[in-house]
């Protein structure tokens, strides 16, 4: 695996905890920004920064407020234009000139991803979304539709076909195990509105989508509506047979995580 550095910086409620891989070997060609997803962290992602690292990046990421080792009262998010500027303080800490920077977001971050790329896409060269949070997600209306969250955490069968997946999750003392907070649901169908009437992204921004087929946890339909608003004219998608949410933790992650470098060194060509 890639060596990391964990660092920190001011975000708009406490510090944030971020992660950086830099390669060893030869310069690196570009800059990849990893945007996790709810209840998570960015220490998830190290196989990923790894495949990045090797294919000749140089990766950051950050938890959340309120995630992982970052400041803030646990996955509670009360407007996500606050989380999109702390993500950008993250690309403006860690750009280096003369290369171009690459999104990548899952999940709930690639609802942050996308949004981000609304406001900055003249900062970006590339954005990838897995699985992201777009269009209708019909769990946060129903949700907030109760007069209580129940106090149901993600299952972790639906991120992966690989047991072992699930059980990490289920055991790291990272991840949030609780139930949604009302505020940061409110706060997701505020930002799902929010990217609907932005509009499109523009059409010089490579962009590729990639969802599992059997993706109970941000099923596929819902998030087809979004895309199909947001999309530009360089898109590309990839829906995987039989994977469920987490692309890069599925049983063909090798794979993914090659189709994804090897979309990037078309956008960067």
């Amino acid at each position: 695996m890639a060596d990391s550095q964990e660092w920190t910086y001011p975000g708009h409620a406490g510090e944030l905890a971020a992660r950086s891989w830099q390669a060893n070997g030869p310069g690196a060609r570009y800059v990849a920004l990893l945007c996790h997803g709810y209840g998570e962290h960015i220490g998830r992602y190290e196989h990923v920064a790894d495949a990045l690292v090797r294919h000749g990046a140089v990766v950051h990421g950050v938890d959340h407020v309120g995630h992982g080792r970052s400041a803030g009262e646990r996955v509670l998010i009360q407007n996500y234009e606050q989380v999109v500027a702390d993500f950008h303080e993250l690309a403006v800490r860690t750009r280096e000139p003369g290369l171009p920077t690459v999104l990548i977001g899952h999940s709930m971050g690639g609802m942050i991803a996308a949004r981000y790329a609304q406001r900055y896409a003249d900062e970006l060269a590339a954005l990838v979304l897995s699985g992201p949070v777009l269009g209708r997600w019909d769990s946060a209306t129903s949700l907030l539709a109760l007069d209580e969250i129940p106090d149901t955490p993600i299952d972790p069968d639906t991120l992966s076909r690989d047991p072992a997946v699930g059980a990490a999750y289920a055991a790291d003392p990272l991840v949030w195990h609780g139930r949604f907070a009302r505020t940061t649901l409110e706060a997701i169908a505020e930002c799902l509105d929010r990217i609907r009437a932005a509009g499109r992204l523009p059409d010089e921004l490579p962009t590729l989508w990639a969802h599992g087929a059997d993706d109970a946890l941000v099923p596929i339909d819902g998030t087809r509506e979004g895309i199909e608003r947001l999309r530009g004219a360089r898109f590309e998608q990839r829906i995987l047979p039989g994977a469920r949410h987490e692309i890069f933790n599925e049983t063909t992650s090798d794979e993914v995580l090659a189709e994804v470098t090897a979309f990037v060194s078309r956008a960067l060509s």
